[in-house]
């Protein structure tokens, strides 16, 4: 077993109640998992393009999208996608911001950022498009981030997680990876980093290959990704009402599936990194 972690989605642009995100601890995983994947070109070329406080650690800057909301207050829809609920992503309905804004979703920004960083003569800083391109990937692979927009992504409906006052999104932000933590992890991060990673060499190996696949010769697969993530989160509303009580029937249910969107996203960074700076998709072997 494995898992992530912790987060805050950033209010949508124009004063919209906040939506929460991946944390801390799960975009660190996503992109440690990431790094071990990394061919030798890519790994140097974006080691050269991180700031110095990072030390080096690309890990260390994948929650930096998310204390740049404040800054940056244009970037809060880049963090989502949400839907009307159909279980369906469909880019030219849903990524806009709350202006009607098109390409504003996490999806038209991993194309974007992806784009900048393949061009040498961006007008963006290359630094902030790596750090925010490699928070955007983790993001698009958590499910409520293409929750319905009508509850903003389950942020509204509130419950208990076992005995504790909770809402469905922040069940699938933190409560599940906190309960994973406790009963699985002994709290430790690097011990889930490295049962994720057995587990797609091993149990997942036949997945992977899947995972990395991306037919689009122009853009990334972001819009896949979130067809997934969009499919995944009418199932985690299966069952949950206004005041529900989740207790282990949900926690078991729900944490295989976080436990492999943290996989694929780190497996597609990679494959997104490799090919920008690498000039191909395949992956470095772990």
């Amino acid at each position: 077993m494995l898992l992530l972690l912790h987060v805050v989605l950033l209010a949508a642009a124009a004063g919209a109640p906040a939506a929460e995100a991946w944390g801390k601890e799960g975009h660190y995983m996503t992109c440690k998992i990431a790094e071990g994947f990394l061919t030798e070109q890519a790994r140097t070329a974006v080691k050269d393009l991180l700031p110095g406080w990072a030390g080096g650690d690309l890990a260390e800057t994948c929650s930096w999208a998310d204390r740049q909301r404040f800054r940056y207050r244009w970037s809060s829809p880049l963090h989502f996608a949400d839907t009307p609920g159909d279980c369906k992503f469909d880019y030219a309905r849903d990524c806009h911001n709350t202006k009607g804004e098109k390409d504003m979703c996490v999806v038209g920004a991993i194309n974007n950022y992806t784009a900048a960083l393949m061009d040498s003569s961006s007008p963006y800083d290359p630094t902030e498009s790596l750090m925010f391109l490699v928070h955007f990937v983790g993001d698009v692979h958590q499910p409520l981030h293409c929750g319905n927009a009508d509850d903003l992504g389950g942020n509204t409906i509130k419950l208990h997680w076992y005995r504790r006052k909770s809402n469905l999104h922040h069940v699938w932000d933190v409560n599940v990876i906190e309960t994973a933590m406790k009963e699985f992890y002994d709290d430790d991060q690097s011990t889930m980093i490295q049962a994720i990673q057995k587990n797609i060499t091993e149990g997942w190996a036949d997945e992977e290959k899947q995972w990395e696949t991306c037919r689009s010769q122009t853009k990334t697969c972001a819009e896949k990704y979130a067809q997934e993530s969009a499919k995944l989160a009418c199932k985690a509303y299966e069952g949950v009402e206004q005041d529900s009580t989740l207790e282990d029937d949900y926690f078991f249910a729900a944490l295989p599936v976080v436990q492999k969107r943290i996989a694929q996203g780190g497996v597609r960074l990679a494959v997104i990194l490799n090919k920008i700076f690498g000039g191909n998709s395949r992956l470095q072997s772990i």
